[in-house]
């Protein structure tokens, strides 16, 4: 693929954040705050732009490798997507779809979920230079690791990946005031299946943080078995733990998708003072 061709990616992307900003607010409708959390202004965009997928609607892809378990809980970001339909208009679909770094598939998906405990195969510079190329033109991949050791297993191996994918760019903690802790919810603390730590790690490219890395296993919190039941507990903080877990999951998909519009908006006063009070 082109650079020409993955700049017209970037804008894609773009006019997909758009249309799903724009799918919280009707026209002319001014900026609120909701009991569920704060709505979105509405923005332009260009005629006939859709969001990925097909049909068309938000729909993730979840990144297969080789060499170990890439989908701990099958069901885990079906149950995310259910709740980002449920708490925001975002047409999302019902499911993420595999996608291999291999295929040029890749490139449909502006939002990509890498999640695992073990080690996994390190991928070929092909593969990472196709990665690579989607995240730095406005992709936006979410590391979910289920164990949470940083030099072992599953963590071991992705942080390696991204070391290859962006070697002059750190994995960093991300600041308290970052997009991502308000783009929907007002984040105060990470949940996940477990509590490893409290902070999310990021690789920042200019204002856009194409990278996120939790340690809590969100996958694992968000999960249910056939029957309904979840599939874990969450420990030790229970089922609140769980509902932060899916408040971040919101977030994660709204800032993958509209980036960081919060931050230049006249209320961000009023939103910095909330989590102050907090």
């Amino acid at each position: 693929m082109s650079h020409n061709r993955d700049f017209s990616r970037r804008h894609f992307l773009r006019a997909s954040a758009a249309i799903a900003a724009a799918s919280l607010a009707g026209p002319g409708r001014a900026f609120s705050q909701s009991p569920r959390g704060p709505e979105i202004p509405e923005l332009a965009v260009p005629p006939g732009a859709v969001l990925g997928g097909d049909p068309p609607g938000f729909v993730p892809g979840h990144i297969r490798y080789r060499g170990g378990r890439w989908q701990e809980y099958p069901s885990a970001m079906a149950t995310l997507l259910s709740d980002v339909r449920k708490r925001t208009s975002i047409k999302a679909g019902p499911d993420a779809e595999v996608v291999d770094l291999s295929s040029s598939e890749l490139f449909k998906y502006p939002f990509l979920y890498l999640s695992g405990r073990y080690e996994f195969e390190a991928p070929s510079e092909g593969e990472v230079d196709r990665l690579r190329r989607h995240l730095t033109y406005g992709g936006f991949l979410l590391v979910d690791d289920g164990l949470g050791l940083v030099n072992e297993g599953f963590g071991r191996s992705a942080r390696a990946l991204l070391r290859r994918v962006f070697p002059r760019d750190a994995l960093e903690p991300l600041p308290g005031d970052h997009a991502m802790f308000k783009s929907y919810y007002l984040i105060r603390s990470i949940g996940g299946r477990q509590a490893m730590s409290q902070e999310l790690e990021g690789i920042r490219l200019g204002r856009f943080t194409p990278v996120v890395f939790c340690r809590n296993d969100l996958g694992g919190a968000w999960a249910r078995l056939p029957g309904g039941r979840w599939a874990e507990e969450c420990t030790p903080g229970g089922e609140l733990q769980r509902r932060a877990a899916f408040h971040l999951g919101v977030n994660i998909a709204l800032y993958a998708l509209t980036g960081n519009y919060k931050q230049d908006l006249i209320h961000h006063p009023i939103i910095q003072r909330r989590l102050n009070q907090g």
